[in-house]
């Protein structure tokens, strides 16, 4: 049985930047005297900068830290200038990229971690993974811990690009296919199967696949959407591993990233697109995930993304080994170039604009 933990604080609310301290008091009495460092990018230091300030002023000792690349190798450097200037506390302020490095270099240094999102765009801020980039364009999962305290500042994360917020849908929806191909796995390894932590991710997938409130700036949406993501993160580290939410679609998506060089897009946004494809890959139900795609209005048409016919045709073909060590619906599925091309074409037709 896997052994797993919570964190001791999740709050979702306007303004809880400025009351860090006072916030955590309960669970972490004199979190305010320790060390305390902030890790963060410069772009968003400069966004940030008088927010960041009154961050630090709530601490007796803090200072702030500056990544950039979000690479394994930054990450190991961060993890050694914490324990070297003997820092007690992390705060990761930022998205994906600054909250991995955050995250796995305070489980190296085993420092207090506290996670404080800029964007709600992926289930990575409460994950007991981190994603590092590795040699040229190639990443690698790494195993560390879920955060001691996650705090979602309503205000901060309205405030990001909107398509930050899709991407934090796209995740989520992506979970549909992702519990799919965690069965086949099960199937083909034997590997067991951890209820709870399917049940945690289909939850997460159900509660924005049927959520009413569809204007995503709204606060009880944001609300919601934190939840999710958290149920998500939480689904892997009970699972002790990224399966309840991480199948084919990410495959897809991992191919993209380490292949073609040239594209940019959301990983979220990548994973919906994904998705599309296998659930017609698994059968699946698909006119719920184009209802909850086009309720959401996600944009996932592969042109507008750069993604030619031939890209897309690659991509799904070199996906698998990604992830060797995974067993997908990929290793069954249909990937003829006729095939592929016809799921693209069905694509740029249900998504034109």
């Amino acid at each position: 049985m896997n052994r797993f933990r919570l964190p001791d604080r999740l709050l979702v609310e306007e303004g809880i930047a400025s009351r860090i301290t006072e916030s955590l008091a309960q669970q972490m009495p004199g979190v305010e005297k320790k060390s305390t460092l902030l890790v963060t990018d410069e772009t968003l230091n400069k966004i940030y900068t008088d927010k960041i300030k009154n961050i630090c002023a709530s601490f007796d000792k803090c200072e702030t830290y500056i990544v950039s690349d979000g690479t394994f190798d930054q990450a190991v450097s961060l993890a050694k200038y914490i324990v070297m200037n003997e820092i007690s506390t992390v705060i990761g302020f930022g998205g994906g990229s600054v909250l991995d490095m955050a995250k796995y270099a305070a489980f190296v240094s085993k420092s207090l971690y506290i996670c404080l999102p800029t964007t709600l765009s992926n289930d990575s801020l409460v994950s007991p993974v981190s994603v590092l980039g590795t040699e040229g364009k190639k990443r690698k999962t790494f195993r560390c811990t879920i955060p001691d305290a996650i705090l979602v500042d309503v205000s901060i994360v309205t405030s990001a690009p909107q398509i930050q917020l899709l991407s934090g849908i796209g995740d989520t929806i992506s979970k549909y296919t992702a519990l799919k191909d965690w069965k086949i796995d099960a199937e083909v390894s034997g590997n067991a199967i951890d209820d709870f932590a399917y049940m945690m991710s289909k939850m997460a997938f159900n509660a924005i696949c049927f959520n009413e409130e569809k204007n995503i700036t709204s606060k009880s949406f944001i609300k919601v959407l934190a939840q999710v993501l958290v149920m998500g993160g939480l689904a892997m580290e009970i699972a002790g591993n990224s399966r309840p939410s991480s199948g084919s679609e990410h495959l897809f998506c991992h191919s993209l990233e380490e292949n073609f060089d040239q594209i940019r897009i959301p990983h979220g946004i990548a994973v919906a697109m994904g998705t599309y494809a296998a659930t017609i890959f698994h059968k699946g139900n698909m006119e719920k995930i184009k209802r909850i795609l086009h309720q959401y209005k996600l944009p996932v048409r592969p042109s507008q993304w750069n993604i030619t016919e031939e890209i897309w045709i690659k991509a799904w073909n070199s996906a698998s080994d990604t992830r060797a060590d995974r067993h997908s619906i990929l290793d069954t599925a249909d990937l003829s170039a006729e095939n592929l091309s016809k799921i693209y074409s069905e694509m740029e037709s249900e998504f034109a604009e």
